[in-house]
């Protein structure tokens, strides 16, 4: 059915004024007309909406309609044949002035004891395996971020996109994101030759890609967040694509969206952002919570959206929610000894509620030295974020002392929403730990259903050139614990200056047990991606062996029960979306060792 809908090609844009109807913007002047920019003198858009959040945490509610697009008519599909050879840009550059409006993070947080655990030779590590993946562009840096489906590796970079056969690592397609490309991925939707900070996951409840991307346009002072969704598990072919305004009104002031965050739950999409003026006259506004009903989306449909605006937050990031629950968490420094952790509980009607958690003290960390100068290890903000059976996991980079930076990843537990507490955490510290020394950076994390852990970190040294490396543990593990680092792909080139900001990790929807990262490095022509695979407990392949003991048995029985009407992955034992009576005969059947 998805596929006669493509044929009929019923290509709908722009965006519906909110539901309600607030004072014009105050800076505009009674006399300026919407499609006019006082401070340019040129046109801008007419046919967007008026999102005010000038009331601090108070939801402003408005639709969008989407553009159906299919991948498979694209005059090219393999865009990205060689490296760009000529000069690189930083997309920060072309932004609006923003590093004066920064917001400040207090560092003299609450001294406590908590103490966070290092590396140990562990011996976890196993069935690692890896492909390269997209090579420069004329972007720099490449901020990759990773999806992983049934059968698929989807990967963006500034800016473009790309995907893969996950077996075999064989490129399928490959395309710019921007109107650059022929044609570029969002073109179609009206993007234009400037898009930024890409990120992606795959929903495997939904069973669909989410991509994001964002826009700004100085000259016409416009602002977009588009995203596209999938419309099966299958990247090639029909994509949903919404192109939503992101321009939001605080009183006299007009802000755009910087740094996304980008999550998911059963029920809503998430997006998070830094509010920056997007003229002279407008200075810092917070953090903008963009909250997207799902189902809508994932039939191609009028997507419903709630923007919240929260003045004392800064650089959020969403998690990315593995099993049902009844909040939607997200996760930001708050100072040098806490985390904050915000939640939202309804998506229809959404406000943000915040804890803080104590943490071991962390400061942002120093430049990492490496054969080619000084890596920028970014500031220390919160990289990514996801939540599963109570807990969530996150990570950022740390100073090491005075001179040095490491990795430091949480598990906090937030069985109480409102009393996160911490439950364990740990440096990546090579300088004082076992193995060669270094500084590491960028981590990303995930979780799988065994309680496995796995970090992907990149590493370097005075005289070791910039390289990929996977750690992890096991629930079984000390608390607090990793295994030596592994690495996995290095390059033949140091760095100097902005080198990156993240990497990216998630777990494979079909064992839940596998993980995938997306991390670069350097070589002659600039930078490079690279996908790897990781594994710390082997894929289970009986799916009646609910709680991984190697015997079908009444545990497994039990677990099921407990289970019963959700969505859990663990225990959906044939697969179909839902834990019931035919999840049960398959136990009862497989009965005994697996």
């Amino acid at each position: 059915m998805q596929r006669l809908i493509t044929s009929l090609m019923v290509f709908l844009t722009g965006c519906a004024v909110p539901h309600h109807v607030p004072a014009p913007p105050i800076s505009a002047g009674p006399d300026w007309p919407l499609g006019w920019s006082p401070s340019t003198g040129q046109p801008r858009p007419t046919n967007v909406p008026l999102i005010d959040v000038t009331k601090d945490n108070v939801a402003a509610t408005w639709t969008c309609e989407p553009t159906l697009i299919d991948t498979s008519t694209f005059a090219r599909q393999h865009q990205l044949e060689s490296p760009w050879e000529g000069p690189t840009e930083r997309p920060g550059k072309l932004l609006p002035p923003h590093k004066s409006q920064k917001p400040i993070v207090d560092d003299s947080g609450m001294p406590n004891d908590l103490r966070p655990g290092g590396l140990e030779n562990l011996g976890r590590g196993g069935n690692i395996w890896g492909f390269e993946s997209i090579l420069q562009t004329a972007w720099t840096p490449p901020d990759p971020s990773l999806a992983v489906g049934p059968d698929h590796v989807l990967v963006t970079v500034n800016m473009a996109i790309a995907w893969y056969d996950k077996e075999t690592g064989t490129e399928q397609f490959a395309a710019l994101l921007d109107s650059t490309g022929s044609p570029g991925f969002f073109e179609d939707v009206g993007a234009g030759s400037f898009t930024f900070d890409p990120k992606c996951f795959y929903d495997p409840v939904a069973e669909r890609f989410v991509v994001l991307a964002l826009e700004v346009y100085s000259d016409t002072e416009e602002a977009w967040i588009t995203l596209a969704i999938s419309d099966d598990s299958d990247p090639n072919g029909v994509w949903y694509k919404y192109r939503t305004w992101a321009v939001v009104q605080n009183g006299s002031e007009q802000h755009w969206v910087d740094y996304p965050g980008l999550g998911f739950d059963t029920d809503a999409f998430y997006v998070s952002g830094n509010l920056f003026g997007l003229d002279d006259n407008s200075g810092w506004g917070g953090v903008l919570y963009r909250t997207i009903e799902k189902a809508p989306m994932l039939t191609g449909d009028t997507a419903i959206i709630h923007d919240v605006r929260k003045g004392g937050h800064a650089s959020v990031q969403c998690a990315q929610h593995y099993g049902e629950t009844p909040l939607a968490f997200f996760v930001s420094r708050r100072n040098s000894t806490s985390l904050r952790i915000s939640r939202i509980l309804d998506h229809t009607s959404p406000t943000v509620s915040s804890s803080n958690v104590a943490v071991p003290e962390q400061s942002p960390p120093p430049g990492a030295p490496n054969p080619g100068g000084v890596l920028d290890t970014l500031d220390g903000r919160i990289l990514n974020v996801l939540w599963r059976d109570e807990h969530l996991y996150t990570c950022h980079a740390i100073a090491n002392g005075p001179d040095a930076t490491c990795a430091r990843w949480y598990d906090i537990d937030v069985n109480t929403p409102t009393n996160p507490v911490l439950y364990q955490s740990g440096d990546i510290n090579t300088v004082a730990g076992p193995g060669p020394p270094g500084d590491t950076y960028f981590p990303a994390i995930a979780a799988n259903m065994y309680g496995d852990i796995a970090v992907a970190v990149g590493k370097c040294a005075v005289d070791d050139v910039p390289s990929v490396q996977v750690t992890g543990r096991s629930s079984d593990d000390p608390l607090g614990s990793m295994d030596l680092l592994t690495e996995t792909a290095t390059g033949t080139h140091g760095v100097d200056g902005r080198y990156g900001d993240y990497f990216d990790m998630t777990v494979d929807p079909v064992d839940d047990t596998t993980f995938w990262y997306v991390a670069e490095y350097s070589q002659n022509f600039g930078w490079q991606t690279y996908v790897g695979r990781y594994t710390i407990t082997e894929p289970n392949t009986c799916p009646t062996d609910v709680d991984g003991d190697g015997v079908t048995g009444i545990n497994d029985l039990l677990a099921i029960i407990a289970w019963w009407g959700t969505q859990d992955d663990s225990a959906d034992v044939n697969d179909d979306g839902l834990v019931d009576v035919n999840d049960l005969l398959e136990c009862v059947a497989a009965y005994g060792p697996c």
